[in-house]
């Protein structure tokens, strides 16, 4: 079962009274129980139980994941004019190809169209995310190794 199957699921048990699924599929068991708050699910695999927000399946940290307070610059460039690079899709973000490796990206590095930004980790496989833009990095939103979600921003770039 792919991920898109399973995030059917979370939209369908959304849309409706079903209080719990168990799919069972290639020696694979998923079970997506509705909590009193329709917007909250657990997924149980084999061996590991997350609680998930609707739609996303990725694994929750245990803890509120924060973006750290933003820090005063003697120039900030207005925000109508940065775009979002984001998460096209969701697992868990990583600033660097391993431990030791440099780090892809950094404020105030330029970025270029096919130039990889990060890495997201979905489902044992990592996916390098290339930039589709050309400008400057002015902020990095998520944290390292942190989980994230499809569509969530990832970088603000200047166009400029």
């Amino acid at each position: 079962m792919d991920i898109k199957q399973i995030q059917e699921l979370v939209k369908l048990i959304n849309k409706t009274s079903i209080g719990e699924i168990t799919i069972e599929e290639d020696g694979r068991k998923i079970t997506i129980k509705q909590k009193k708050d329709p917007a909250q699910h657990i997924v149980t695999t084999n061996t590991q139980t997350y609680p998930q927000s609707a739609p996303s399946m990725a694994p929750a940290a245990t803890t509120a994941v924060t973006a750290p307070p933003p820090t005063p610059k003697a120039e900030s460039p207005k925000a109508d004019n940065l775009i979002t690079i984001k998460s096209p899709m969701i697992g868990t973000f990583y600033r660097q190809a391993g431990p030791g490796k440099p780090i892809f990206i950094n404020v105030d590095d330029e970025v270029t169209p096919g130039k990889v930004v990060c890495i997201i980790e979905a489902m044992k496989l990592f996916n390098e995310i290339e930039s589709e833009i050309t400008g400057k990095i002015v902020k990095v939103l998520v944290e390292d190794a942190s989980p994230v979600e499809y569509d969530q921003p990832l970088f603000l770039v200047d166009p400029s």
